[in-house]
């Protein structure tokens, strides 16, 4: 699955977020930092839901 993610520049980093998997979040110093570490909050935040017997939803951004 391809989870669509919406990086934005703050004012001192940069911020991340998943529409599709709220709370999923993550900020880094760079836009390819970020785009690293919600890459890896996307992995952590699927693999708690699914330990915690939750449904994982679809992507439904594109």
């Amino acid at each position: 699955m391809r989870y669509a993610i919406v990086i934005e520049k703050a004012e001192r980093n940069y911020a991340a977020y998943v529409p599709d998997l709220p709370g999923c979040v993550a900020t880094g110093a760079t836009v390819q930092e970020t785009k690293q570490l919600i890459r890896e909050a996307i992995e952590f935040h699927l693999r708690g839901m699914r330990e915690d017997g939750l449904p994982v939803p679809k992507p439904l951004a594109r």
